[in-house]
């Protein structure tokens, strides 16, 4: 990987709850020394904001409200970043499963979508980023240097965040797991706006019966390959 230390790409992340895109985004990130960008948590802000205050955010001068209101401001924590909100830090307030629904519901919002397209094309506009999300390589950046879409088994994906949130003392049910992807899934992929999808020119991934490490070096050897 020696000839990728002078060269600072954009690296794009895509697939749906629960196929592991933080997971292998965060270590990628630290293999290549890059900056992990989360862009689900954004969507998970403006959720957890308008959850806080129970308002719609259907609107740009609601979005900016919200953001004065609470003084939300992003920070770089290592190779990711940090959330805060009126100088707390609520990132680890962005995981529940309320969030995570109205997260999707509100990311099909043009006046949401609208309001954080520029931040995120800021963040990564530089090269040496590694954004994940659902949209990443066929809207945010389609130019992308890699591109990259990971997918996993539902079941696999719904036992993932069942554990991940049994591991954050917020336990369901693993059945009530399963029918929030496939709700969350329905709702990525019919949208109007930026629905979920394949780039034609991305790498696919099926990480079902592969370990983190074997994901991240599967995207290591294609980096590799087009740098």
């Amino acid at each position: 990987m020696l000839k990728l230390l002078n060269i600072k790409l954009t690296i794009a992340i895509d697939g749906p709850a629960g196929a592991g895109k933080s997971s292998a985004a965060k270590l990628l990130a630290q293999k290549l020394g890059y900056t992990y960008v989360d862009t689900g948590l954004m969507y998970r802000v403006i959720a957890w904001a308008a959850v806080t205050k129970a308002i719609i955010p259907d609107n740009k001068s609601i979005i900016d409200t919200l953001f004065s209101e609470f003084k939300i401001e992003f920070q770089a924590e290592g190779v990711s970043f940090k959330v805060l909100a009126q100088a707390e830090n609520i990132t680890h307030k962005l995981r529940t499963p309320d969030v995570s629904r109205y997260a999707s519901l509100y990311s099909g919002l043009p006046a949401v979508r609208d309001y954080l397209l520029g931040l995120q094309r800021k963040m990564g506009q530089s090269g040496g980023v590694i954004m994940e999300g659902r949209d990443i390589g066929t809207v945010i950046f389609p130019e992308a240097d890699c591109k990259f879409f990971l997918d996993a088994d539902t079941k696999e994906r719904a036992l993932r965040r069942h554990q991940e949130l049994k591991a954050k003392d917020n336990p369901t049910k693993l059945t009530d797991t399963i029918r929030d992807i496939q709700k969350r899934d329905a709702q990525d992929s019919r949208r109007k706006l930026a629905p979920l999808k394949k780039a034609a020119d991305a790498i696919v991934i099926d990480s079902t019966n592969l370990t983190l490490e074997q994901v991240v070096d599967m995207m290591l050897s294609h980096i590799d390959r087009v740098t």
